[in-house]
Order: structure tokens, then C-alpha cells, then sequence
């Protein structure tokens, strides 16, 4: 029996702004100026947003979070490509993108204060919550373009999971599933180069995270997920494709986790100072102003009044979430299931007693 080849491989990369900002026109999306502002705003904010929140966990105000520091591009420009049908369905690093569809600040502040209302996203009702569980939302994910697939809904889901996730069984299974159904789904990768204190050289062989669409024939392809113009070309063709009846598509988005895992972790224990200050030589907020700036629509005046604006818009958020009662210290028990359940009600009632008996011992 002769030996052919089956196919030919190939993995694309793309890059519209480099680290300087400079910009490959022959690349850049169709954006208007309003839109490239919203853009910069949205990111702006997820930094000061980001800031504040670390400031908070230090100070004992705010429960663990991951923070998103450096990675607000990735999110940001894949959440200006998508529409108010689509679904959002984040990891627990996808903040930047949540409050862009609208989610407010305060459901963050709720969220890591232990709190299930932080879940409510009322403004967008298909964003939905954050999921701790690595890779377990690329399934949910799947059933949603299923489901959107087989009501003939003219709409997509965004998935986004980090490079660790792509280690885990449910990725492969998901994007299984989404090829053999062409589901429209995007799969976004964040490779951020480290799964907790794991580099990415240890968790795969694969020259990209970005080739393991070829084993599922979907589209695949790599991009400068610090470059938030690369990452809404990506992820707009993506989704115009899923719309069309296309399938799915895995972006790889090469980013990097400036801050720690979470606010549980001590990144200088497993990486140098040298990597990370060359990654923040690569800050995306910073490339897109210069990009802004160079449109003529940025200047030192303009950063000063949005960083004002930023400020007190997260001031007030801050105050507001502080400043609200009626959580008792019971609330977690009520969202456990959907309706009361005797067990859980049983176990409501034994806290409270404790609660009380050492709140009388003083």
C-alpha cells in the first residue's frame, strides 16, 4: 500500500498595531472613531477598575480575584466585535470585556465579596457569570451555539479560557463536539504564557495553542492579543463565519499576565522580573493611545479628564457596593438551589445558631 500525504498544515499570525503603536493599514479594521474611543475607554477602565480592586483585597475590603491587568486588549477587542445577541461566556479573567457588554462594577465587588447577586447581569443578559472551574464553561459554551444553532438564531457565543485550559479534557471535547455539529461558537484562548506557576513550554509541545484547531478541521489562528485591533479583526471574521453557518474557530490570543494569578499568589516565586518588565514594555493600553494619538484623536489633555472621569466613576461604585445592606450573614444559603430545600434550610438554621452562640460570648 503506497503512502500519501493526507494534507498539508498551516497557522496564521496576526498583528495590525506593533509594540509601538505603528499601524498596518493594510490590515486595519473598519472601526469608526467613536468606536476606537469606546475601545480605549473600555480598557482604561478595566486598568483603574483592576487597581482599585487589588487595593481593596489588601486593605481587607474585597475577597481573592484574579486580576486582569495586561490582558484588557484580548477582551476588550473581542467584546467590541460582538453583538448584543451573542453570548459572552468568560473564565474568572475576563473582567475587561464584562464591562464593556455592560456589566457594572459593582457586580465584581459582589462577586469576590462572596455574594451570588454579583452573578445578576441584568444589563446583559448574555454575559454570563464567572466560572472558577478551568475549562468547564467551553461546554456550557457549546450547548449554548447548539441551542442557538438549532432555533435558527442569526447570533454566536464567545468562549474565553486561558492556556492552561487547553491541558484540560472538557477543551477537547467541546471543541469536538462544536466541529462535528458546527456549532457557532469562537473559542478564545488568553495565553498568558503561565497556568498558575506552569509555563506554557510545560503543559504542550505545540509550537502554538492555535494548531490545535487542526485537529478538529476548524480554523485556527494566532494573534498579538495585546494588540486590540488584531484581536477585533480575529474575532469579528470569526464570528461573522459562525453566523453564516460556518463552525467554530479557535483564536489564540498571546497576551501576559502582568499582575499574579490570583491575589493568593506570589508570581515572583516560579518567573523574573526581567520577563515581566519586558512584557510591560508591551502594554496594550499604552500601544493604543499611541495609535490614538497619532489618529489625532488622543492627547495629554484628553488622558487627564478620562483618568478623572475613570476615577470617580469607580469611586462611586465603590461607595455604592459599601454602602449596601439587607445581606445577612445567611445569604449564601438562599442560592443554592432554586427552590427551599430542607437539607440546606437545616443547615441554614445550624449556622445561625452558631453564629449567635459566639456573638453572645463576645
Amino acid at each position: 500500500m503506497p503512502i500519501t500525504e493526507l494534507g498539508s498544515f498551516s497557522v496564521s499570525t496576526l498583528q495590525v498595531l506593533d509594540e509601538e503603536g505603528h499601524l498596518d493599514e493594510a490590515l486595519e479594521p473598519d472601526l469608526t472613531d467613536a468606536e476606537r474611543l469606546r475601545l480605549y475607554r473600555g480598557m482604561a477602565l478595566a486598568r483603574e477598575v483592576d487597581q482599585r480592586m487589588l487595593k481593596l483585597q489588601r486593605q481587607g475590603r474585597l475577597g481573592t480575584f484574579a486580576p486582569s491587568t495586561g490582558q484588557e486588549a484580548a477582551t476588550c477587542g473581542a467584546a467590541l466585535a460582538m453583538r448584543d445577541t451573542d453570548w459572552f461566556v468568560p473564565s474568572f479573567r475576563e473582567m475587561p470585556g464584562a464591562l464593556m457588554r455592560g456589566v457594572p462594577i459593582e457586580a465584581s465587588l459582589l462577586y469576590h465579596n462572596g455574594y451570588e447577586e454579583g452573578n445578576v447581569a441584568e444589563a446583559s443578559p448574555r454575559t454570563l457569570p464567572v466560572a472558577v472551574i478551568v475549562g468547564s464553561q467551553l461546554l456550557h459554551a457549546v450547548g449554548l451555539a447548539y441551542a442557538m444553532k438549532y432555533r435558527g438564531e442569526d447570533s454566536a457565543v464567545v468562549t474565553f479560557f486561558g492556556d492552561g485550559a487547553t491541558s484540560q479534557g472538557d477543551f477537547h471535547e467541546a471543541l469536538n463536539f462544536a466541529a462535528v455539529w458546527q456549532a457557532p461558537v469562537v473559542f478564545f484562548c488568553q495565553n498568558n504564557q503561565w497556568a498558575i506557576s506552569l509555563p506554557r513550554a510545560k503543559q504542550t509541545r505545540s509550537r502554538s495553542l492555535a494548531q490545535k484547531a487542526i485537529a478538529y478541521e476548524i480554523p485556527g489562528i494566532q494573534v498579538d492579543g495585546n494588540d486590540a485591533l488584531a484581536v477585533y479583526r480575529a474575532t469579528q471574521e470569526a464570528l461573522a463565519r459562525a453566523r453564516a453557518g460556518g463552525g467554530p474557530t479557535l483564536i489564540e490570543a498571546v497576551t501576559y499576565r502582568l499582575m499574579m494569578h490570583t491575589t493568593a499568589d506570589d508570581p515572583t516565586k516560579y518567573r523574573t522580573d526581567e520577563e515581566v518588565q519586558a512584557w510591560w514594555r508591551r502594554d496594550p493600553l499604552v500601544r493604543f493611545r499611541r495609535y490614538l494619538e497619532r489618529r489625532g484623536l488622543w492627547d495629554n489633555q484628553r488622558q487627564g479628564v478620562l483618568e478623572a472621569e475613570l476615577k470617580a466613576e469607580v469611586d462611586a461604585a465603590v461607595q455604592r457596593f459599601e454602602e449596601r445592606t439587607g445581606f445577612g450573614v445567611d445569604e449564601p444559603f438562599a442560592h443554592v438551589f432554586g427552590t427551599p430545600d430542607p437539607g440546606i434550610e437545616a443547615e441554614r438554621r445550624a449556622f445561625l445558631a452558631r453564629v449567635e452562640a459566639e456573638a453572645s460570648r463576645g
